[in-house]
């Protein structure tokens, strides 16, 4: 039942535009197949994940449970010099699940190790508004990755490649959405704005 891939998270973006429309699935109405917020054990949503799909599986209960989802975007991390992508939780602690809301399925859920409730008002769960369900599965569809900024605005760095490289300077503006950072460097006596790529500079520990 996992589903990890980009191309999954259209088929669910897609799904459940479909039940808006008043599409049945399983036999299920679609005004009784919401998305319903759990919360988990801090660091426990994959292994929530895995556990109640594998007990959907041998309950046998995929007429009532439908997807579980956990909320990532992909971010790109730069330490020690080095760029690598990440998959970035989005919302930590919280697991998504699409359900018909019964007795039964409940239980499933409730009972899941890792699982410590439902989110919602008093004892009773709240299921996601629509427009929530689509904002959310089209942040985990978008294929830009955003970048993860280890340093602020006015903070001291180091040039660690290109024409200054080993250069000091101060970090004057950031473009997260470019990969960029102006920095300010002393260069024949006079503060010079240098436009790096987020790779250029690092931290001075």
């Amino acid at each position: 039942m996992a589903r990890e891939s980009r191309s999954a998270v259209t088929d669910d973006l897609d799904a459940t535009a479909s039940a808006e429309d008043g599409d049945t699935e399983n036999g299920v109405a679609a005004e009784d197949q919401l998305w319903y917020v759990i919360h988990t054990y801090s660091g426990y949503e994959n292994k929530v994940k895995t556990n109640l799909e594998h007990r959907i599986e041998s309950m046998g209960v995929q007429d009532k449970i439908f997807q579980v989802v956990i909320p990532t975007e992909e971010e790109i991390e730069i330490k020690d010099g080095q760029r690598r992508t990440v998959q970035k939780k989005v919302f930590p602690g919280y697991v998504l699940v699409e359900m018909a809301m019964s007795d039964d399925s409940w239980y499933v859920v409730r009972n899941t190790p890792g699982v410590t409730g439902f989110v919602g008002h008093g004892t009773k769960p709240a299921p996601l508004d629509d427009a929530d369900v689509k904002r959310i599965l089209k942040q985990m569809k978008m294929e830009a990755p955003k970048v993860k900024v280890s340093f602020a605005q006015g903070e001291r760095v180091k040039v660690v490649d290109g024409p200054f490289t080993d250069f000091i300077g101060v970090v004057d503006t950031i473009n997260a959405e470019r990969g960029k950072v102006r920095v300010l460097v002393s260069f024949f006596g006079r503060e010079t704005p240098v436009e790096l790529d987020f790779l250029q500079v690092a931290r001075i520990s």
